[in-house]
């Protein structure tokens, strides 16, 4: 458990598919929670959204699963801006990354770029890697491994 995790000086990462499930882990001191096996940014968003952090507890950084979709559409890119406006922290992404195979545009490197971007679904496109045309550059972040 937490005891385990603090001794080897680690995070816990309590992953949820609920609301019930997130704030149990939230009440229990969870301060890392990701929201997997729950499809759509709208779901997802329904997990954290009525989230309560008992007084005194540590920030609780909110992290989305996201999956890759079958299809060759960058749908994962949109679905991490919508989850980072409705309250998202992080995203996990893993098989998304390598979705575009051997395109040299849709390399990994690039659809991190994109989910990283200060877009919006409503403003720009998952297609516009190069940046132009997407609005303000602010850096949002970094992916550690």
């Amino acid at each position: 458990g937490e005891n385990v995790a603090e001794g080897l000086d680690l995070e816990v990462i309590v992953n949820v598919a609920t609301a019930e499930q997130a704030q149990a882990a939230v009440d229990a001191g969870a301060t890392l929670i990701c929201v997997a096996g729950v499809d759509g940014a709208e779901n997802k968003k329904a997990v954290i959204a009525d989230l309560i952090v008992p007084e005194g507890n540590k920030a609780v950084c909110k992290i989305a699963n996201i999956v890759a979709k079958n299809n060759q559409q960058l749908e994962e890119v949109e679905e991490a801006w919508i989850c980072r406006d409705a309250g998202f922290n992080a995203v996990w992404v893993s098989d998304a990354l390598y979705k575009g195979g051997s395109d040299p545009v849709e390399h990994p490197g690039a659809i991190i770029k994109s989910m990283i971007a200060k877009s919006s679904v409503k403003w720009a496109s998952p297609k516009a890697r190069s940046g132009k045309g997407e609005g303000a550059r602010e850096y949002l972040g970094d992916i550690l491994m």
